[in-house]
């Protein structure tokens, strides 16, 4: 009876857990952004070294693309699993999530400007990494930790040129996006 008892409770417990997180990142569709990031990475790197605003503009195509990817991936895994992207852990996921990358979209238009081309890895691995560490408080474990491992990358741009950083930005939004993106969907079901 003492075993029963403790296996409901954990259930329960369980259960509670799923209902206060989100769940729904697209595993397949992180994945597929890592390989059109990879791509991306090789397209800009012909350009860091003679055009800056081509390199930029590269990146700027590739975050359309993953957004292309990853939205229309979120809402066909939600629907699989019947979660709702309006209810109170998505919505504060999505709040979480998004206030980094506003934050990036505003630094970047000011670097930019100032033709400060060589920050601008260290500033969106940075705040991509803080988005999903963040955001992770709302979802499933290992997204603090993907978060971590585009922090880590920004780190070190910090302290490179522009062709180096380039490569951390195909390491951090490629590699990771493809490592977690095969394990979440292996895990967590798509």
């Amino acid at each position: 009876m003492h075993d029963h008892a403790l296996d409901n409770i954990r259930y329960i417990r369980e259960a509670m857990e799923r209902a206060g997180s989100f769940s729904s990142i697209p595993g397949w569709g992180g994945f597929a952004i890592g390989w059109t990031a990879l791509v991306a990475c090789v397209i800009a790197q012909r350009f860091v070294t003679t055009n800056a605003r081509a390199w930029m503009a590269t990146w700027l195509v590739e975050a359309v693309v993953a957004a292309l990817i990853g939205a229309p991936a979120m809402i066909a895994k939600a629907r699989r699993s019947a979660v709702s992207l309006t209810a109170p852990p998505a919505r504060s996921f999505f709040v979480s999530y998004s206030a980094p990358l506003i934050a990036g979209v505003i630094l970047t238009i000011m670097l930019a400007r100032a033709e400060a081309f060589a920050a601008i890895p260290a500033v969106w691995l940075l705040l991509y990494g803080t988005a999903f560490v963040s955001s992770g408080a709302f979802s499933i474990p290992m997204i603090p930790f993907m978060g971590i491992g585009f922090m880590l990358l920004g780190v070190i741009a910090s302290f490179t040129g522009l062709p180096v950083a380039n490569i951390l930005l195909g390491a951090g939004f490629g590699a990771i996006h493809i490592v977690f993106g095969w394990i979440i969907a292996r895990r967590y079901g798509g």
